[in-house]
C-alpha cells in the first residue's frame, strides 16, 4: 500500500511544473493590407490599424524582423514590391506579430486572398 502512495505523490510531483504560470510573449494583430503601413527600410517602424474604428498603432521593427508572403520568406524590399500586385486591400489578411518584452514587430504575414477561376 506504501508503494502506491510513494509512486502516486511522485507522479502527482511531477505533474506540477506543468500546471506553471504561462504569460503571453507575443500578441498577433489581424489586420487588413489597407491598414498596414510598412518601413521605408529594416529596423524602421510598422503602422497599423487593429480595427476599423481604432488609430493606428505605430511599432518598431526588429532587426531581424520576417516579411512572410503566402509562407514565403523574403526581404522588406521585395516583400513591398510584391505587394503592390495585391488588388483587393481591403480583403487581404495581414498577421503582426507584436514581441511585448522587446516591444517589436518580429513577424509580419500576409494571406492573400485566392482568386477563383471562373
Amino acid at each position: 500500500m506504501k508503494f502506491k502512495v510513494l509512486i502516486a505523490a511522485i507522479i502527482l510531483g511531477l505533474a506540477l511544473p506543468v500546471a506553471a504560470q504561462f504569460h503571453t510573449v507575443s500578441k498577433a494583430h489581424e489586420v487588413r493590407l489597407s491598414d498596414l503601413r510598412l518601413p521605408q527600410s529594416d529596423g524602421g517602424t510598422v503602422a497599423y490599424k487593429p480595427c476599423d474604428t481604432c488609430p493606428y498603432e505605430t511599432k518598431r521593427v526588429s532587426s531581424n524582423a520576417q516579411w512572410l508572403l503566402d509562407g514565403k520568406s523574403m526581404s522588406l524590399d521585395k516583400f513591398k514590391r510584391s505587394l503592390m500586385s495585391i488588388t483587393d486591400r481591403r480583403n487581404t489578411a495581414v498577421t503582426v506579430l507584436h514581441h511585448l518584452e522587446s516591444d517589436r514587430v518580429t513577424r509580419v504575414s500576409v494571406h492573400p486572398v485566392s482568386q477563383a477561376s471562373d
